[in-house]
């Protein structure tokens, strides 16, 4: 969703440095990176890896989301050509989904300010399933309730944890890379990374 669909993984980086400098830490550069697309398990582990056992995780999430909040008031900024895709999909009457490491009330806020929820099928939340990201288990989940094998689906990710969890999934996978480029092993387990969504487009139609 966010890096994929919603242009935010900026926006979160600058509302991630700032609280970090109020609360007495730096969000560097290698430690914003490991955070992206990283389901809340993932992302504390890192973040106490960083900062140590005592720091407190649940004030810089709640902060960081207050920030994201009034910055995302209005809806958050689509990436390109994500409204287009989705709107060709369901004019051909392709089914859609959503596979998120984001919680599901958040997600759905986020989608329903974006306009995107008329557009999607289904949306899998990371409280709708046991194993998150880069486990395929989001993504198995949302081909079942789309009804369709998940070797007959196509996914798009923009960050490396999405890749491999579309990947061992079975779909066939797509990278649109947003802040993290693509590495060769992340090219052996999707076709070759595409430059945004139009261009992905352009290939599906």
């Amino acid at each position: 969703m966010d890096g994929t669909l919603l242009d935010t993984e900026i926006l979160y980086r600058e509302a991630m440095t700032v609280v970090c400098a109020e609360m007495g830490v730096e969000m560097n550069h290698d430690l914003h990176l490991s955070l992206i697309g990283a389901p809340p398990e993932i992302g504390n582990h890192n973040l106490l890896t960083a900062f140590g056992a005592d720091f407190p995780v649940r004030t810089f999430r709640d902060l960081v989301h207050t920030r994201m909040e009034a910055t995302e008031s209005g809806g958050a900024p689509l990436k390109p050509g994500a409204l287009d895709l989705l709107t060709r999909l369901r004019a051909s009457g392709v089914a859609t989904g959503l596979a998120t490491s984001t919680g599901r009330k958040m997600a759905l806020s986020k989608l329903e300010k974006a306009g995107l929820i008329p557009l999607l099928d289904t949306v899998v939340a990371r409280d709708d399933v046991t194993h998150g990201k880069p486990h395929p288990e989001s993504y198995l989940l949302a081909a079942e309730r789309l009804g369709v094998d998940p070797k007959m689906c196509v996914a798009v990710e923009d960050s490396p944890l999405g890749v491999r969890s579309a990947a061992a999934s079975g779909m066939y996978t797509i990278m649109a890379p947003d802040l993290l480029p693509p590495t060769d092993d992340l090219l052996a387990l999707c076709r070759p990374a595409y430059r945004g969504l139009p261009e992905v487009a352009e290939m599906l139609f």
